[in-house]
């Protein structure tokens, strides 16, 4: 019991991080996927308006006499299709990906990749969200950003071209 305890803390925190990260760095409406051992929900989100613009769950009549069950990938990908079909409709072509710190692969990377092929424009897949500043490792590695050494008659015409200045000055 205590592991499980901590499996669903970390996932707390996962995905309070990630739908932090979406909602600050990204002006588009986010596509917020939860995802339950029976059903999987989608909903599409206006954080600036505080509205629900599209929704699509497995829990639908519609779609609950074609899936006998909702909790798979196959399922997934129809919720996926649909959210896009119905997003498209509304008007909405751009979304933020939210998956609401569930690991993207199974049925939420089904989910992902039927409403990209739908048409709804979550991203390319495995894009970075957030550019991120390369570390020093990364520049060390890298032989462009190395720096290179001055020599004795670079630093001598520094020092005068620095007492010129310093003379003019006074």
């Amino acid at each position: 019991m205590k592991k499980f305890k901590q499996i669903n803390r970390q996932r707390k925190n996962r995905a309070f991080r990630v739908s932090n990260a979406v909602k600050r760095y990204s002006s588009r409406p986010r596509l917020c996927v939860f995802r339950s051992n029976t059903n999987v929900y989608a909903q599409i989100i206006d954080d600036n308006l505080a509205k629900t613009l599209v929704a699509a769950s497995t829990r639908d009549k519609d779609i609950r006499s074609e899936i006998p069950n909702g909790g798979n990938c196959t399922a997934a990908e129809k919720i996926g299709g649909l959210i896009a079909k119905k997003a498209l409709a509304a008007g909405i072509k751009q979304v933020a990906f939210d998956r609401h710190g569930f690991k993207y692969h199974g049925r939420i990377k089904a989910l992902a990749d039927a409403a990209r092929h739908a048409g709804l424009d979550i991203g390319a897949e495995g894009e970075a969200k957030v550019p991120k500043e390369s570390s020093k490792k990364d520049k060390a590695q890298s032989g462009s950003n190395k720096k290179v050494k001055p020599t004795k008659e670079t630093k001598n015409a520094a020092k005068a071209a620095a007492g010129k200045a310093n003379a003019k000055k006074k």
